[in-house]
């Protein structure tokens, strides 16, 4: 790209508005237009005192400008984009219900005593990761220029870095489980089993039409058929060999 606005205008719709909205909350935090407390996730306030926008506000918040800050909404850009310029490319519904159904998941474990986090933003963008290091197994990472794995292992090692470095476990486990279970009811079921589990609901489909967000299906409610990633390994690092049609 000859200029950052080009660049950013190439990046896929919901990447795109997920990483802006991200950036420009730390942006008015640190201006002092807000509280954090505002926006956090407190169910005694959503319930109670009808604050239902505590349930979605809490997930555009990454924290404060710092370093972390700065690799949470790199790995937006990198990961999400690159799943949904890949096996999402043209599903553009699909990939947003991802988003929706991982959100939706993380707001349920919350809500148990022991999972529980005020701010679930870090926790949605490492369920991208998980969803990521599964779809793309094989790739190699390097880490730090210090390290390079296989792209299956890479959200533990990152959960392995965020505690060495002192960051709270819980965000990063919480990411890892919603992925798991969306990865587990969209792929590895219907290929053990032939049934699928999980569909995108046609309202999103239906939102997307609506507003032309991404690139449309030739059937309004049925996705194309996805790019494959590479996959060349055994039953341990194999990505999806192909995706069920709704």
């Amino acid at each position: 790209m000859s200029s950052p606005a080009e660049f950013y205008n190439s990046l896929p719709p919901v990447s795109k508005a997920y990483g802006t909205i991200c950036l420009l909350a730390t942006t008015a935090l640190q201006f002092g237009l807000y509280n954090p407390l505002h926006i956090a996730l407190i169910y005694r306030l959503a319930i109670s005192h009808f604050q239902v926008w505590r349930l979605i506000t809490n997930f555009f918040f990454l924290g404060k400008f710092s370093i972390n800050f700065g690799i949470r909404l790199l790995m937006i850009a990198r990961y999400g984009v690159q799943l949904e310029q890949g096996p999402f490319q043209g599903r553009t519904a699909d990939f947003l219900w991802m988003m929706i159904f991982g959100a939706l998941s993380l707001l349920v474990l919350s809500a148990i005593p022991i999972f529980y986090s005020p701010f679930l933003g870090i926790s949605l963008v490492f369920m991208l990761l998980y969803v990521w290091s599964r779809e793309f197994p094989n790739a190699q990472i390097n880490i730090y220029g210090l390290v390079t794995l296989k792209a299956f292992y890479l959200p533990w090692a990152m959960l392995a870095l965020d505690v060495i470095f002192g960051s709270p476990l819980m965000p990063d486990l919480l990411g890892i489980i919603a992925g798991h279970l969306y990865y587990f009811l969209t792929v590895l079921h219907p290929l053990a089993t032939g049934r699928t589990l999980l569909k995108t609901p046609k309202w999103v489909h239906k939102v997307v039409a609506r507003w032309r967000i991404g690139a449309l299906p030739n059937n309004r409610f049925q996705p194309n058929n996805p790019a494959e990633p590479e996959r060349n390994t055994g039953v341990a690092f194999r990505g999806r060999s192909h995706r069920l049609s709704d």
